[in-house]
């Protein structure tokens, strides 16, 4: 049997990180991905298979042979969705998984999104928790990431809002018409603004170009590789230092246990369809918040029962992603430049200390911004009103008057978990590998409404001030969210009662057992969340490093 020093499942943000640092710190790392290797010339880039838009496909995974999961709704009634059905809540997967074809938003969470329950007190039914870690102490970890990675972005506007100890390590990208646009409208209401931090390279770094300005950045990989994740950074680290071995088209199985429960390492199925098992010192979970989840799940045993890390329920609980707070109106002259990637704009005014019309307290708030360049099938599919016709001469005229005058505004809020928000394993449904699949039901908690109408709002004033007419906004029910922004189900935290690992990925009762993805995440911030990902899966995996 093969042994490993380390295995990792997922080759993904925090996957890639930790295969990167482990492999140079001198382990042997096998480093497995479900999905395949992407490119430019290998990911699709048709407009309705697509990240973005998968009306008909995704173009970075995963394919059919995922299988289906099951969905429960609020009446407790379960069915079985097929991929491209949103109940699915896919996560790209790939090498580099979304990595490769994200907006890459490179926000840090601000101080107070780690303290969540201390500021606001924690709303009844939810599960809202302070982080067993503070800004201060990620902070080195949020600075590699950067720097490691690359990030472009303007030091005057983010270090007014976040303690740093360092510049960005690139300059931002330059501001659309739109950016400049709502620049103007923020002003006006005494709304300061921020530049949007991208993983994106804004001049030449790493032996690859800079961004190219295009205009199918988001949901597509990157034209002159200028996109910055793990797939063109620290995966190639890991590989160039001989001491990793990547296998694509490796679905895990199970984590193995001895008779004594304690990891021994892994059994997965490779691309041919043969079961393999691998012996392993250390064994690191990258797979996502639900499939994650599902690993541990799976994992059962005589001594683990109910899975691993799962001895008090907790794994799979608080599943989170991002409600989406926004409007659209209507400039009256073009606002349409055409420069990719698009978003540059952005307000923070409202991440924290705010309140209903009422007076009552809302508990977190989010940010807002322009958004990246849609392309025009996106564009008819989520923003044209109903009453305007959707064939012939009318709807042409109608598109070619607005699609360059359109004033988005949007944003991710900060969701409130509820532990009924939750990943559980399907007693009668299997994938191809004869796996029980991702069951997923509950919702986010009430109080994530209040959040979102209270942003939204927002979003409606902003562009008011920007000029815009006609402005729209709509309103959201309860529902379960995770998607590619997922979150929290194996949540991070002191006491193994309503946490799943310690402050270093660890999973409570395994010396030898970690995880490295946004599983981790307590609360999901009212930012895109991949630079956390990132900064903890350079924390957890520095600290295997020198531990081990």
């Amino acid at each position: 049997m093969t042994s490993y020093d380390v295995v990792i499942v997922g080759a993904g943000a925090g996957g890639g990180v930790a295969a990167g640092l482990l492999a140079e710190a001198g382990k042997t790392v096998l480093l497995l991905e479900r999905g395949r290797r992407l490119d430019f010339s290998t990911a699709g880039r048709d407009h309705l298979r697509n990240q973005r838009l998968p009306q008909y496909g995704f173009n970075a995974g995963p394919g059919p042979e995922a299988g289906p999961r099951v969905s429960v709704d609020k009446n407790g009634i379960a069915s079985v969705v097929p991929l491209l059905d949103g109940r699915y809540q896919n996560n790209a997967a790939c090498v580099g998984s979304g990595t490769v074809v994200y907006g890459a938003m490179a926000w840090r969470f601000l101080p107070d999104d780690f303290r969540m329950a201390s500021k606001y007190g924690v709303p009844e039914g939810s599960s809202l928790s302070d982080w067993p870690l503070t800004y201060e102490d990620l902070e080195p970890a949020y600075e590699r990431a950067e720097w490691e990675v690359g990030v472009s972005g303007d030091e005057a506007s983010a270090g007014k809002t976040r303690p740093r100890h360092r510049a960005f390590p690139m300059p931002p990208l330059p501001v659309t018409a739109v950016g400049r646009k709502l620049r103007q409208g923020a002003a006006s209401l005494g709304w300061k603004t921020e530049t949007v931090p991208l993983l994106i390279n804004s001049m030449a770094r790493g032996g690859r170009e800079a961004c190219a300005h295009c205009q199918h950045c988001v949901g597509f990989a990157c034209p002159v590789n200028a996109k910055n994740g793990t797939q063109n950074t620290l995966l190639p680290r890991a590989l160039a230092s001989g001491r990793c071995t990547l296998e694509t088209g490796a679905m895990a199985e199970r984590i193995d246990t001895d008779d004594l429960g304690h990891v021994v390492g892994l059994t997965y199925s490779n691309q041919a369809g043969e079961r393999i098992a691998v012996k392993s010192e250390l064994v690191i979970c990258s797979a996502g918040a639900i499939e994650t989840a599902r690993l541990l799940l799976n994992s059962k045993s005589a001594r683990h029962p109910a899975g691993l890390g799962n001895t008090h329920d907790q794994v799979g609980r608080s599943l989170q992603g991002h409600y989406y707070a926004g409007a659209t109106g209507w400039a009256a002259e073009s606002v349409w430049d055409g420069v990719g990637p698009g978003a540059t704009t952005a307000t923070i005014e409202f991440s924290h200390d705010n309140v209903d019309p009422s007076g009552k307290a809302i508990v977190g708030g989010g940010m807002l911004a322009d958004d990246f360049v849609m392309l025009p099938l996106s564009f008819l599919k989520g923003h044209v009103p109903s009453d305007v016709p959707r064939w012939g001469l009318a709807h042409k005229e109608w598109m070619r008057h607005h699609y360059t005058r359109q004033l988005y505004v949007t944003g991710p809020v900060h969701e409130i978990p509820s532990p009924e928000a939750r990943v559980a394993v399907d007693p009668a449904v299997c994938d191809k590998w004869g796996l029980p699949v991702a069951r997923l039901s509950g919702a986010t908690h009430p109080e994530t409404l209040r959040v979102y109408d209270f942003m939204r709002a927002r979003a409606e004033e902003w562009l008011r001030a920007s000029g815009a007419e006609n402005v729209r906004s709509h309103a959201a029910g309860l529902y379960l969210s995770g998607g590619q922004h997922q979150a929290g189900t194996c949540r991070m935290g002191h006491d193994p009662k309503t946490s799943v690992t310690n402050e270093w990925g660890r999973v409570h009762g395994h010396d030898n057992l970690y995880v490295a993805d946004s599983s981790l995440h307590v609360t999901n911030g009212g930012f895109n969340p991949v630079l956390t990902i990132l900064a903890l899966a350079f924390r957890v995996a520095g600290q295997i490093a020198k531990r081990w």
